[in-house]
């Protein structure tokens, strides 16, 4: 499974990108569980979001849904993190 995130706005604007690929990672199981978390319910249209907010585009072997602060999704959230942490 390819995960990629990419993050745009912010008070600064700058974008950040990053892809994690679990095939092979010893934690794919926990990886592939809080993606389907965070697609469940997100929506395919970019939402409105907050002045100075962020707002993320989620892309799950090619299915891409969008997300803005504040209103992520703690699975969401968490997902972002993590990869914008550990992707490359």
């Amino acid at each position: 499974m390819r995960i990629q995130v990419r993050r745009t706005g912010g008070f600064a604007g700058i974008e950040r990108s990053a892809a994690v690929e679990t095939a092979g990672l010893h934690d794919a199981r926990s990886w592939q569980e809080l993606a389907a978390r965070a697609l469940a319910g997100a929506s395919g249209t970019p939402p409105s979001g907050v002045p100075d907010g962020f707002a993320y585009e989620i892309r799950v072997d090619g299915r891409t849904v969008y997300a803005a602060d504040p209103r992520l999704s703690d699975a969401q959230r968490e997902l972002v993190s993590r990869v914008l942490k550990e992707g490359a």
